[in-house]
Protein backbone atom coordinates (compact mmCIF):
# COMPACT_ATOMS: atom_id res chain seq x y z
CA UNK A 1 0.00 0.00 0.00
CA UNK A 2 1.48 3.33 -1.05
CA UNK A 3 1.78 6.04 1.58
CA UNK A 4 1.12 9.76 1.25
CA UNK A 5 2.91 12.78 2.67
CA UNK A 6 1.02 15.19 4.91
CA UNK A 7 2.62 18.37 6.18
CA UNK A 8 2.21 19.04 9.89
CA UNK A 9 2.91 22.13 11.99
CA UNK A 10 3.86 22.10 15.67
CA UNK A 11 1.05 23.30 17.93
CA UNK A 12 2.47 25.00 21.04
CA UNK A 13 -0.90 26.00 22.50
CA UNK A 14 -3.49 23.48 23.64
CA UNK A 15 -7.03 23.89 24.85
CA UNK A 16 -10.46 24.60 23.40
CA UNK A 17 -9.85 28.22 22.37
CA UNK A 18 -6.57 27.65 20.51
CA UNK A 19 -8.09 24.53 18.90
CA UNK A 20 -11.08 26.58 17.76
CA UNK A 21 -8.81 29.11 16.10
CA UNK A 22 -6.94 26.30 14.35
CA UNK A 23 -10.18 24.85 12.97
CA UNK A 24 -11.40 28.24 11.76
CA UNK A 25 -8.10 28.54 9.88
CA UNK A 26 -8.89 25.35 7.97
CA UNK A 27 -6.67 23.03 9.98
CA UNK A 28 -7.22 20.08 12.32
CA UNK A 29 -5.68 19.81 15.80
CA UNK A 30 -3.83 16.52 16.21
CA UNK A 31 -1.30 14.67 18.31
CA UNK A 32 1.52 12.34 17.23
CA UNK A 33 2.70 9.57 19.56
CA UNK A 34 4.03 6.03 19.71
CA UNK A 35 7.24 3.98 19.40
CA UNK A 36 8.37 5.21 22.80
CA UNK A 37 8.73 8.81 21.64
CA UNK A 38 7.22 11.84 23.32
CA UNK A 39 3.75 12.90 22.21
CA UNK A 40 3.75 16.02 20.04
CA UNK A 41 0.80 18.35 19.44
CA UNK A 42 0.47 19.36 15.79
CA UNK A 43 -2.05 20.60 13.26
CA UNK A 44 -2.63 19.45 9.68
CA UNK A 45 -4.63 20.76 6.74
CA UNK A 46 -8.29 19.79 7.07
CA UNK A 47 -8.84 19.50 3.31
CA UNK A 48 -5.70 17.45 2.73
CA UNK A 49 -6.48 15.04 5.56
CA UNK A 50 -10.10 14.79 4.44
CA UNK A 51 -9.00 13.71 0.95
CA UNK A 52 -6.71 11.06 2.44
CA UNK A 53 -9.40 9.58 4.69
CA UNK A 54 -11.88 9.55 1.81
CA UNK A 55 -9.50 7.47 -0.31
CA UNK A 56 -9.67 3.73 -0.95
CA UNK A 57 -7.68 2.75 2.15
CA UNK A 58 -9.39 5.29 4.40
CA UNK A 59 -7.99 5.35 7.93
CA UNK A 60 -5.54 2.58 6.99
CA UNK A 61 -3.65 4.83 4.58
CA UNK A 62 0.01 5.08 5.51
CA UNK A 63 0.62 8.75 6.22
CA UNK A 64 4.14 10.16 6.36
CA UNK A 65 3.91 13.27 8.50
CA UNK A 66 6.44 15.91 7.50
CA UNK A 67 7.04 17.82 10.75
CA UNK A 68 9.80 20.44 10.66
CA UNK A 69 11.74 18.37 8.16
CA UNK A 70 11.39 15.13 10.13
CA UNK A 71 9.47 12.22 8.61
CA UNK A 72 7.10 10.18 10.80
CA UNK A 73 5.35 7.13 9.34
CA UNK A 74 1.89 7.05 10.94
CA UNK A 75 -1.66 5.78 10.83
CA UNK A 76 -4.62 8.01 11.67
CA UNK A 77 -6.58 6.79 14.68
CA UNK A 78 -9.23 8.17 17.07
CA UNK A 79 -10.70 10.30 14.28
CA UNK A 80 -13.22 12.70 15.80
CA UNK A 81 -15.82 14.50 13.69
CA UNK A 82 -18.47 17.10 14.43
CA UNK A 83 -21.72 15.22 15.23
CA UNK A 84 -23.85 17.12 12.71
CA UNK A 85 -21.55 18.75 10.15
CA UNK A 86 -19.09 15.87 9.92
CA UNK A 87 -16.09 18.23 10.03
CA UNK A 88 -12.83 16.78 11.35
CA UNK A 89 -12.37 17.90 14.95
CA UNK A 90 -9.30 16.03 16.17
CA UNK A 91 -7.06 13.15 15.06
CA UNK A 92 -4.42 10.97 16.70
CA UNK A 93 -1.48 9.91 14.56
CA UNK A 94 0.25 6.75 15.79
CA UNK A 95 3.88 6.28 14.82
CA UNK A 96 4.54 2.88 13.24
CA UNK A 97 7.40 0.92 11.67
CA UNK A 98 7.26 -0.75 8.28
CA UNK A 99 8.71 -3.99 9.63
CA UNK A 100 6.37 -4.35 12.63
CA UNK A 101 2.80 -5.64 12.40
CA UNK A 102 -0.02 -3.35 13.48
CA UNK A 103 -3.73 -3.84 14.17
CA UNK A 104 -6.30 -2.36 11.80
CA UNK A 105 -10.01 -2.54 11.00
CA UNK A 106 -10.62 -3.56 7.37
CA UNK A 107 -14.01 -3.43 5.62
CA UNK A 108 -15.55 -6.66 4.34
CA UNK A 109 -16.98 -6.47 0.81
CA UNK A 110 -19.49 -9.16 -0.20
CA UNK A 111 -19.10 -10.21 -3.85
CA UNK A 112 -21.01 -12.57 -6.12
CA UNK A 113 -24.70 -13.36 -6.37
CA UNK A 114 -25.85 -16.02 -3.91
CA UNK A 115 -28.00 -18.68 -5.66
CA UNK A 116 -30.15 -18.80 -2.55
CA UNK A 117 -31.47 -15.30 -3.27
CA UNK A 118 -33.01 -16.61 -6.50
CA UNK A 119 -34.84 -19.19 -4.41
CA UNK A 120 -36.46 -16.56 -2.21
CA UNK A 121 -33.71 -16.29 0.41
CA UNK A 122 -32.27 -13.05 1.76
CA UNK A 123 -28.52 -12.37 1.85
CA UNK A 124 -27.77 -10.93 5.30
CA UNK A 125 -24.34 -9.47 6.09
CA UNK A 126 -23.72 -9.55 9.85
CA UNK A 127 -20.04 -8.49 10.07
CA UNK A 128 -18.90 -5.43 8.13
CA UNK A 129 -15.33 -4.95 9.40
CA UNK A 130 -12.60 -7.42 10.31
CA UNK A 131 -9.79 -6.82 12.80
CA UNK A 132 -6.51 -7.79 11.15
CA UNK A 133 -2.83 -7.82 12.05
CA UNK A 134 -0.23 -7.17 9.36
CA UNK A 135 2.80 -5.10 8.50
CA UNK A 136 1.71 -1.62 7.37
CA UNK A 137 2.37 -2.25 3.67
CA UNK A 138 0.34 -5.50 3.78
CA UNK A 139 -2.87 -4.02 5.21
CA UNK A 140 -5.52 -4.49 2.49
CA UNK A 141 -7.98 -1.76 1.56
CA UNK A 142 -10.77 -4.35 1.93
CA UNK A 143 -11.34 -8.10 2.08
CA UNK A 144 -13.69 -9.84 -0.36
CA UNK A 145 -16.31 -12.27 0.89
CA UNK A 146 -17.39 -14.54 -1.98
CA UNK A 147 -21.10 -15.30 -1.60
CA UNK A 148 -21.41 -16.81 -5.10
CA UNK A 149 -22.08 -20.35 -3.84
CA UNK A 150 -24.42 -19.68 -0.92
CA UNK A 151 -27.73 -21.54 -0.95
CA UNK A 152 -30.60 -20.93 1.46
CA UNK A 153 -29.33 -21.76 4.95
CA UNK A 154 -25.63 -21.49 4.00
CA UNK A 155 -23.25 -19.17 5.84
CA UNK A 156 -19.68 -17.89 5.89
CA UNK A 157 -17.76 -17.45 9.14
CA UNK A 158 -14.51 -15.62 9.89
CA UNK A 159 -12.51 -18.86 9.80
CA UNK A 160 -13.57 -19.43 6.17
CA UNK A 161 -12.38 -16.05 4.87
CA UNK A 162 -9.47 -16.00 2.42
CA UNK A 163 -6.99 -13.46 3.79
CA UNK A 164 -4.19 -11.89 1.72
CA UNK A 165 -0.60 -13.07 2.30
CA UNK A 166 0.90 -11.67 5.48
CA UNK A 167 -2.50 -10.89 7.02
CA UNK A 168 -3.95 -12.65 10.07
CA UNK A 169 -6.94 -11.96 12.27
CA UNK A 170 -7.37 -12.32 16.05
CA UNK A 171 -11.15 -12.50 15.71
CA UNK A 172 -13.08 -15.62 16.70
CA UNK A 173 -13.18 -17.94 13.65
CA UNK A 174 -16.79 -18.80 14.52
CA UNK A 175 -18.00 -15.19 14.17
CA UNK A 176 -20.71 -15.06 11.51
CA UNK A 177 -19.96 -12.88 8.49
CA UNK A 178 -22.82 -13.47 6.05
CA UNK A 179 -25.64 -15.97 5.54
CA UNK A 180 -28.71 -16.60 3.40
CA UNK A 181 -31.86 -16.69 5.48
CA UNK A 182 -35.44 -17.69 4.79
CA UNK A 183 -37.73 -14.64 4.83
CA UNK A 184 -40.36 -14.57 7.49
CA UNK A 185 -43.85 -15.05 6.06
CA UNK A 186 -46.87 -13.76 7.88
CA UNK A 187 -49.11 -16.76 8.29
CA UNK A 188 -52.80 -16.39 7.71
CA UNK A 189 -54.91 -16.50 10.81
CA UNK A 190 -56.34 -19.92 11.43
CA UNK A 191 -60.08 -20.43 10.97
CA UNK A 192 -61.98 -20.53 14.29
CA UNK A 193 -62.83 -24.01 15.51
CA UNK A 194 -66.12 -25.34 14.18
CA UNK A 195 -69.01 -25.19 16.58
CA UNK A 196 -70.32 -28.49 17.85
CA UNK A 197 -73.52 -30.16 16.74
CA UNK A 198 -76.80 -28.61 17.82
CA UNK A 199 -77.41 -29.30 21.48
CA UNK A 200 -73.69 -30.19 22.00
CA UNK A 201 -71.27 -27.89 23.83
CA UNK A 202 -67.70 -27.49 22.57
CA UNK A 203 -65.13 -29.24 24.70
CA UNK A 204 -64.05 -27.19 27.67
CA UNK A 205 -66.96 -24.69 27.48
CA UNK A 206 -68.80 -23.93 30.72
CA UNK A 207 -72.41 -25.20 30.95
CA UNK A 208 -75.06 -22.52 30.42
CA UNK A 209 -77.16 -21.53 33.38
CA UNK A 210 -80.83 -22.50 33.12
CA UNK A 211 -83.30 -19.72 32.49
CA UNK A 212 -83.21 -16.78 30.15
CA UNK A 213 -81.19 -13.80 31.30
CA UNK A 214 -79.61 -15.56 34.25
CA UNK A 215 -76.20 -14.24 35.44
CA UNK A 216 -73.05 -16.28 34.83
CA UNK A 217 -71.55 -17.86 37.91
CA UNK A 218 -68.68 -15.95 39.53
CA UNK A 219 -65.16 -17.37 38.99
Amino acid sequence: MADVVLHAVARPERGSRPSGRIRRAGRVPAVVYGLGEEATSVSVGARELGHILAGEAGANTLITLDLDGEQHLTLARQIQRHPTRGDLVHVDFIRIRRDVAVTAEVPLEVTGEAPGTRQGGILDQVLFHLTVEAKPADIPASIDVDAGALEVGDQIRVGELVLPPGVTTPQDPDDLVVHVTVPRVVEEAEEPAAEGEEGEEPAGAPAAEAGEGSEPSAE
